[in-house]
């Protein structure tokens, strides 16, 4: 037997906002809302999905987790401005020129990846172990 990832969790001083945020990046919508935190993920209700909590405070020092993005459905170029345009800002994390990935933020500091190969480059296994954040 093996365990599956069922949910991310990500911290929030503002979960709805953050929600909003990674619901139009990801193209998912909002699933269920209790309290302070919301649950969102595919409208398939399928997994995983993205639990926002709420927070009173902001975490201090380098998150340990981080999502990797790919571009679906149009070039990496394309999709670098529609995350901008949402809120996502560029982050330097001092990575080398020859890096394969950039790194940006959501609108409360959470690092992401947008990685340069966007789905439709992919070799047909799907994976391409050299481009990774």
């Amino acid at each position: 037997m093996t365990s599956r990832l069922a949910v991310l969790v990500i911290d929030a001083l503002e979960p709805p906002r953050i929600a909003e945020f990674w619901c139009e990046v990801l193209g998912w919508q909002v699933a269920a809302v209790d309290d302070a935190d919301m649950s969102i993920g595919p409208a398939d209700g399928t997994s995983p999905t993205i639990d926002v909590c709420r927070v009173r405070k902001r975490k201090k020092g380098k998150d340990w987790l981080h999502l990797d993005l790919r571009a679906a459905g149009v070039p990496t170029e394309v999709e670098l401005p529609r995350l901008l345009d949402l809120g996502a800002t560029r982050v330097d994390v001092g990575r080398s020129n020859d890096a394969t990935w950039l790194v940006l933020a959501d609108p409360e500091g959470h690092e992401s990846c947008l990685l340069s190969r966007s789905a439709q480059e992919l070799p047909e296994e799907g994976r391409d172990p050299a481009d990774r954040g």
